[in-house]
């Protein structure tokens, strides 16, 4: 998925407000605002039908049409749709006001995990209730999910029209790249961008970031693997200051309200946004995540935030929920399952 988002220009001089802007004080004289724009992917539109659209089919859904810059970036008609819209962007940069600077997102979502499979496999009810709090069963291990192979081929499908829009469209590859720390977004991420034709100052070495993970429910599938597996695994991978060792956030029998969901998305959203001047970003993270930033696959969406004065709204950051658990898995083919829920006083959200 792909998103144009507008920011602060002035990173040093507004980083203090951007920083933390959900958990906002009184005393704080700005905040990040974002909202979403028309007229420049086929997915913001409203005649577009979303169960039905193919980034792939459509150049990531890049409207075909003209920019007031047209004339004077390619008066002969000869630049691609993208290389165009990277001159729109270009100069809608460079007349924004220091309140305002635009960007554009690749936001992609991770391939199928073996989590996903067991839920098809099991049927969602027992899925839900039973087996997602096992680490796997007696062939397979869902716990911090790897991808499948039906997965990785999925992503290297994404490297393949990577590699063409590249070539043929001219597209603006990223020049930052962020990943949730789960396996199956860090492998996601290493097969869809190794083998590119990448420039020498934007190679692929991607942050990972805490707070771009999937929504923390109890389900085993979201407890990440600790800082010093990644290092092995992903050792030319950068991660963020203040990783802790071992996972934090995930709680069994416990899951994340969509509040604190919201709230944490925003604190990495604006890091990156208060602390990263690239102009092209690619984050690589879950369905459930990439909505949180909304509110897979590759999909581009333009949207803007600036900087606003007066202090953010302020959001109470919620305790877990206790998640539906059952004794045995229902039968198959059940729709629905008996739920008991864990009686434990759950931990405080993750944004503290």
């Amino acid at each position: 998925m792909l998103l144009l988002l507008s920011t602060s220009a002035l990173y040093a001089a507004l980083a203090s407000p951007l920083i933390g802007a959900v958990n906002a004080s009184p005393s704080q004289t700005s905040h990040i605002k974002y909202s979403t724009v028309t007229g420049y992917f086929l997915q913001s539109e409203s005649s577009t039908n979303a169960s039905t659209f193919s980034f792939t089919d459509t150049n990531f859904g890049l409207i075909n049409r003209t920019y007031t810059t047209d004339p004077f970036y390619d008066p002969n008609g000869l630049k691609t749709q993208w290389q165009r819209f990277a001159n729109q962007v270009f100069m809608l940069n460079q007349h924004s006001g220091h309140s305002v600077q635009y960007k554009l997102l690749f936001l992609g979502r991770h391939g199928e995990g073996y989590h996903n499979a067991a839920e098809s496999h099991y049927g969602t009810p027992a899925w839900n209730c039973y087996y997602s709090l096992l680490d796997g069963n007696e062939t397979v291990t869902w716990a911090d999910a790897h991808v499948t192979p039906k997965g990785i081929a999925q992503a290297l499908a994404v490297n393949a029209f990577w590699a063409s829009e590249i070539k043929n469209q001219k597209v603006p590859t990223p020049q930052s790249y962020y990943t949730s720390p789960l396996s199956r977004c860090l492998a996601t991420a290493n097969l869809t961008f190794t083998g590119l034709q990448l420039p020498k100052r934007h190679p692929f070495v991607p942050t990972v970031k805490e707070f771009f993970r999937e929504g923390i429910s109890g389900h085993t599938c979201d407890r990440r693997g600790s800082k010093s597996y990644i290092q092995d695994a992903y050792p030319k991978y950068r991660i963020e200051p203040g990783f802790a060792e071992e996972d934090q956030l995930w709680q069994a029998y416990y899951a994340e309200p969509p509040v604190d969901q919201d709230i944490r998305t925003k604190i990495a959203l604006d890091d990156v946004f208060a602390t990263d001047s690239e102009t092209y970003v690619s984050i690589t993270s879950h369905s459930g995540e990439i909505a949180s930033l909304l509110r897979g696959a590759v999909i581009p969406v333009l949207v803007k935030a600036e900087a606003v004065k007066g202090p953010a709204p302020t959001t109470a950051i919620q305790p877990y929920d206790a998640i539906c658990t059952c004794t045995s898995p229902p039968a198959a083919g059940a729709t629905t399952s008996v739920c008991t829920y864990a009686t434990a006083v759950p931990k405080a959200g993750t944004a503290a």
